[in-house]
């Protein structure tokens, strides 16, 4: 089990449940979001002093590096375990499209995850251990509809991330990807759309855990939900646009 552990957004879902699950099996857990409160609220939850508490924005790419750095010096030179999970998501039809919105989310889901996971390199490299995770997402294997920013980000961080597997084969360091389909959090409760085989946030932490644990390069789930969109990603582009044109939900 990892000593030290770096989660971005960690005030909420999937991060929160993370944070607290590895503070729980003993590690020093560096939680970092931008809500203060809810990360003291997390502190307090957990074993004593077992989650530091990070309030940073993680688009303020300075400050998050600087977090990184100081974590390490704190863990004895570099991490065990380096969790990019902070995402953001809202509605980009490209029939009612803000850029504003698509820069958020970009800056969010693929810069800052990916500043988080080569600013934790170097050090793993360095010492040849350590496993850097970063959070995709089922989207990223079609341009789903009124999602066009947020199946862009899951997807730019889909292959990121392959490309870090495939240079650091050979070595001691770790890259893992994670697909979740529909996860009760805060991210998906504002969803006006139907949301198939919905899973509690306890499942989905089980099962990110233990794929973390066992060093899977890839994580997806829920099954169901995996199948189906392998499916679509198996159809051809001119029947798959089409089909989701009539599928408009935003």
């Amino acid at each position: 089990m990892p000593k030290s552990v770096f989660v971005t957004g960690a005030s909420s879902g999937l991060g929160r449940g993370l944070a607290l699950h590895y503070a729980q099996e003993g590690a020093t857990v560096y939680a970092v979001a931008r809500r203060k409160p809810e990360l003291e609220a997390l502190a307090a939850e957990a074993p004593a002093r077992r989650v530091v508490p990070v309030p940073i924005d993680v688009t303020d790419a300075e400050e998050l590096v600087r977090s990184i750095h100081d974590a390490e010096a704190a863990s004895g030179g570099a991490l065990d375990l380096v969790i990019a999970n902070a995402g953001v998501g809202w509605p980009t039809s490209a029939r009612k499209m803000d850029w504003t919105w698509v820069k958020k989310i970009l800056d969010v889901n693929v810069t800052a995850a990916c500043v988080t996971v080569g600013a934790a390199l170097p050090a793993m490299v360095a010492r040849d251990a350590g496993q850097v995770v970063a959070v995709s997402s089922l989207a990223a294997f079609r341009g789903m509809p009124g999602n066009a920013a947020y199946c862009a980000s899951k997807a730019a961080l889909h292959v990121f991330m392959e490309s870090v597997r495939v240079d650091l084969r050979g070595t001691g360091v770790k890259a893992t990807t994670i697909y979740p389909g529909f996860v009760k959090t805060e991210l998906t409760a504002k969803n006006k759309f139907p949301m198939p085989f919905l899973m509690e946030l306890s499942e989905a932490v089980r099962v990110m855990a233990r794929g973390i644990d066992r060093g899977k390069a890839t994580i997806a789930y829920p099954l169901p939900m995996v199948a189906f969109t392998r499916g679509l990603h198996a159809l051809p582009r001119a029947v798959y646009e089409p089909l989701a044109g009539r599928m408009r939900i935003f």
